[in-house]
């Protein structure tokens, strides 16, 4: 199986990388050379911004399958999707369930109304990435990923809490402890891709555990667990969070308090994908093997640059653990 990652040294594009080459394929990445590549790949090196960036893929080479890791504006994929038009058997878009049009009531399927192409930010420019990659004119799987954890994550969400539960000492933990999320961890996601990308499925899927698949309290005790068991966590009422000012989902990752938001993140409708195979593995063992891979790095963990830093300042986090105005 020959397979081309439009990416490849990133968090996703890394772990696809990597699941595909312990299958034996021969794997060529195409990206910006600025990390350096996984084990076992073919490299071709450009830009998809710039004018001339693509001349590495203009060579006389064909693919069975694509996968498209691009997270930015859709030029770049309608480009790439139209150079490879004929030459792929198929096409994976990884897009987002951040498509939908936000506010629509949980749980979302497939069919659930989208966000406006028009629509400037991250959301746009998923839903316009899946129409520019129609553009390749073959069969196509949108993979409408959800919250993605596990080694290799360069937003930073889980590590962060990671390295704040190691620090120890009492720890702020949102609450409730029984408060549902849907995730997936990176490799569970680049299996599915592959194995959905080689059966030649078509259309949208949302790729993310189902509801509940953990609690915030499972996510948390793991990771006390894994990091020593010096931490304390101290269940803090959302109320009391939001009294302080403090930010759900970047100051304190992973997290939304209950109610719309929560729902919409993480209450989708995941029927379709695990129909077709899609399993994911319990949440300790991306809980420890993220901690894992934290500890055999050498320096801080990769982090990408067009995402806003996430955390708790500990100087507030003692602050409301202490109950001060």
């Amino acid at each position: 199986m020959k397979l081309l990652i439009l990416g490849g040294s990133g968090f996703v594009g890394r772990a696809l990388a990597g699941e595909a080459v312990a299958r034996g394929y021969d794997v060529t990445v195409f990206n910006r050379g600025l990390r350096g590549a996984p084990a076992g790949v073919r490299v071709l090196t450009g830009d998809r911004q710039a004018a001339d960036g693509l001349t590495a893929l203009q060579i006389d080479q064909s693919w069975d399958l694509v996968v498209d890791t691009w997270a930015a504006g859709a030029g770049a994929v309608g480009r790439t999707a139209r150079l490879l038009s004929g030459r792929a058997r198929h096409y994976t878009y990884v897009s987002s369930r951040s498509v939908y049009r936000w506010g629509t009531p949980a749980p979302l399927t497939e069919d659930a109304p989208l966000a406006d192409p028009r629509e400037p930010g991250y959301a746009g420019d998923k839903v316009r990435g899946e129409l520019a990659a129609a553009s390749f004119g073959g069969p196509l799987l949108l993979a409408r990923a959800g919250l993605i954890l596990g080694p290799l994550e360069d937003i930073g969400r889980l590590p962060w809490w990671l390295h704040r539960l190691a620090r120890g000492g009492p720890t702020l933990a949102p609450g409730p402890r029984i408060l549902p999320l849907q995730y997936i961890d990176v490799r569970d996601l680049a299996i599915f891709l592959l194995d959905a990308a080689s059966a030649g499925l078509t259309g949208p899927y949302n790729v993310v555990s189902e509801p509940g698949h953990a609690t915030m309290g499972e996510l948390l005790e793991a990771g006390v667990a894994v990091t020593g068991g010096r931490a304390k966590l101290r269940w803090t009422d959302p109320a009391v969070i939001q009294r302080y000012g403090i930010q759900a989902w970047t100051q304190l990752p992973i997290w939304l308090p209950p109610g719309p938001d929560h729902d919409f993140l993480h209450r989708g409708d995941v029927a379709k994908a695990l129909g077709a195979g899609l399993r994911c593995r319990p949440v300790y063992d991306t809980v420890a093997d993220t901690w894992a891979w934290l500890q055999g790095l050498r320096g801080e963990p990769p982090r990408r640059t067009d995402r806003d830093a996430v955390g708790l300042d500990p100087v507030l986090e003692a602050k409301v653990l202490a109950g001060e105005p």
